[in-house]
């Protein structure tokens, strides 16, 4: 039969002639191309084809057109091509299965997996070693080990568990499910391995969070082991590695290293512009403080998609220069073109908290409406965050109230801190006693905002019940950080005795912030005795925190004490530690002006500076006149 009616691929130029005869040959190739550019409406015209040819029981192309309509989203008509085959082979059962799985429909995959073991038509399909490892991948995106042990005795049974990619998938299975161990005795018993052997343990190693020793070594001595085994590092390998490689447990100087790694191996970004490589790289300096080499990198790369400019942006927020971060997303748009998602708004969002912007933060609440992202838990969380910390209270209250989202622990906790930072404790208990009523359990962070509320609006009794509630009802662990808002409370209302003895019977070691609670209230009440205790406390913990001498030098200066004042200067720089001053942010007409102590870098300086003399002046003046009334 004739091709009566052309077929063309844009993204691919490809299309058969009008006088060729249809083969299976040539609608395996087209179906292929459906695969590649996930075209719906031309796996559509090759089925018509197939149909009309007689081509239905052909099975390579019903197996090659099941894998087209699930690569489209079509799982229905996935399933009516799949049940229209008389006999059915483990390939065709794969597609099937494969495409659940690329469509995250997990459930439908382990049932489909297990009416593949049952007689069909008097024949048994048997898995293969690719359904095998489709599915201990599926086991392990639904964390479930029970499954997971079911297919690695079925592997061990049918003797696949020796294939590589089935024991590759065998081991990240049990890396899902929090079984490292296991994982590693699978990869010891491995009679061959390949780099994505080394690459799924060391994915698994890195998600523990640091490069603690386990029971195999520790995660920087495995990654030497597979260099000395004559496998190299891969891409993957490096992007596992260097989120371990910044934050309190992580080792910079690997990142570095790592990164050095790269270049010499040829695989730096200059050369082959990874993307994924690229934003591991910027996350990893950015978290390291090394702001400087996050921008390097980005500015280095010869392509950049969206989550290499969110990288960027949140590198920037991250260390406080949000001005830079708001700029970047700008160009984002303007030069390359790339409309923000979800993720670049959230991280966003705190720049404008941190400046005070309320007019750009309510510019992208409206650009996130604009693209139906109205819906977003997550971004809603980070609006009323940013509209609390911005000042409009008013405004992160009608995002809490918008009903159009669900609401989760972190959404009630962001209104919850919301109404604490604006000194309405009342209002924020109501809010997490309406949590409560609603069955969602407390967490630390929900917690810490209302008894934090109660401090700030003296609520000592509300915030006490709150806490012995969470011990008696609740049964949860206090941990320091709630611990630190008894404290806080407790000592704020003047009972500095009462905060002494729950420090005492705390069920874990004080930490700073603790003894920096009842120090501010030692201060604040005029007790030097404690004021005294908390201090050594401070300096013991933590010796090297400018901010400890900063604040002791400031309240014995306070006494007129110069003799300690001077001590305790001295003893700083002979530490060589210095504070970090504080910068103030004002945003007039569009532009961001950013001001720190005895700062004269600003073009206005003489003027502001004269400005103040002023009002010094002036505030002088009034006191001298309140003192002659008095």
């Amino acid at each position: 039969m004739v091709l009566r009616k052309t077929f063309t691929l844009t993204t691919s130029r490809y299309h058969t002639s009008a006088t060729a005869f249809i083969t299976p040959h040539n609608l395996l190739e087209l179906l292929q191309l459906t695969v590649d550019h996930r075209a719906h409406r031309l796996t559509q015209q090759c089925h018509a084809q197939i149909l009309t040819n007689g081509f239905a029981q052909n099975p390579f192309l019903t197996t090659r057109l099941v894998s087209a309509y699930a690569t489209s989203g079509d799982l229905n008509m996935s399933r009516l091509v799949f049940h229209s085959i008389e006999a059915k082979n483990v390939y065709l059962w794969n597609s099937l299965i494969n495409g659940y799985v690329k469509n995250r429909e997990f459930g439908h995959a382990l049932v489909l997996f297990r009416e593949m073991g049952r007689s069909h038509g008097g024949d048994c399909v048997l898995p293969d070693d690719y359904t095998l490892a489709t599915i201990s991948k599926v086991s392990g995106e639904l964390q479930d080990l029970v499954y997971g042990k079911l297919i690695h005795g079925k592997s061990v049974r049918v003797g696949f568990v020796s294939d590589v990619v089935v024991a590759n998938s065998v081991m990240a299975m049990y890396s899902r499910c929090g079984e490292f161990g296991d994982a590693m005795k699978v990869f010891d018993e491995m009679p061959q391995r390949n780099v994505g052997s080394f690459n799924v343990m060391i994915s698994g190693w890195a998600s523990l969070g640091n490069f603690a020793s386990t029971s195999g070594g520790d995660l920087w001595c495995f990654f030497r082991r597979m260099q000395c085994e004559g496998y190299n590092a891969d891409a993957f390998t490096i992007a596992s590695l260097l989120p371990v490689c910044c934050g309190k447990t992580g080792k910079w100087d690997y990142g570095r290293e790592l990164h050095c790694y790269l270049v010499k191996n040829g695989l730096d970004l200059k050369m082959g512009s990874d993307v994924h490589l690229g934003s591991s790289l910027i996350d990893m300096y950015s978290r390291s403080k090394k702001l400087v080499l996050s921008r390097r990198v980005f500015d280095q790369m010869k392509s950049r998609n969206l989550y290499v400019w969110t990288a960027m942006i949140n590198g920037y927020v991250q260390n406080g220069a949000p001005e830079d971060a708001l700029i970047l997303l700008r160009e984002m748009q303007m030069k390359d073109g790339m409309r923000p998602n979800k993720v670049s708004l959230i991280s966003v969002l705190p720049a404008c908290a941190l400046l005070g912007g309320l007019i750009v933060g309510k510019q992208i609440h409206a650009f996130s409406t604009k693209v139906e992202l109205n819906g977003d838990t997550s971004l809603f969380n980070a609006l009323i965050d940013m509209y609390s910390k911005c000042g409009s209270l008013d405004y992160a209250s009608r995002v809490f109230d918008n009903v159009s989202y669900f609401r989760d622990a972190i959404t009630w906790s962001s209104m919850i801190s919301a109404y604490g930072l604006h000194g309405r404790g009342e209002e924020a208990v109501v809010t997490y006693q309406k949590m409560l009523q609603l069955g969602i359990k407390p967490d630390m962070i929900t917690v810490v905002s209302v008894l934090s509320a109660c401090s700030k609006s003296g609520l000592v009794d509300e915030g006490m019940g709150i806490y012995n509630s969470l011990i008696t009802r609740y049964q949860m662990k206090p941990t320091v950080e709630i611990c630190a808002c008894v404290v806080d409370m407790l000592g704020r209302s003047g009972q500095l005795d009462q905060a002494l003895e729950f420090i005492k019977g705390m069920p874990l070691d004080p930490g700073p912030s603790v003894w920096g609670s009842l120090l501010t209230a030692s201060v604040m009440h005029g007790n030097s005795m404690t004021r005294d205790l908390a201090y050594r406390c401070l300096l013991e913990l933590e010796p090297e925190n400018p901010s400890n001498y900063i604040s002791l030098s400031n309240t014995y200066a306070s006494y007129k004490r110069w003799d300690v004042v001077t001590e305790v200067r001295t003893m700083m720089k002979e530490r060589g530690l210095k504070k970090v001053p504080g910068i103030s942010w004002i945003t007039i007409s569009g532009n961001t002006h950013s001001f720190a102590v005895g700062d004269k870098a600003h073009p206005s300086s003489s003027l502001i500076y004269d400005m103040l003399d002023d009002l010094v002046a002036i505030m002088t003046d009034g006191c001298a006149d309140m003192d002659i009334l008095a």
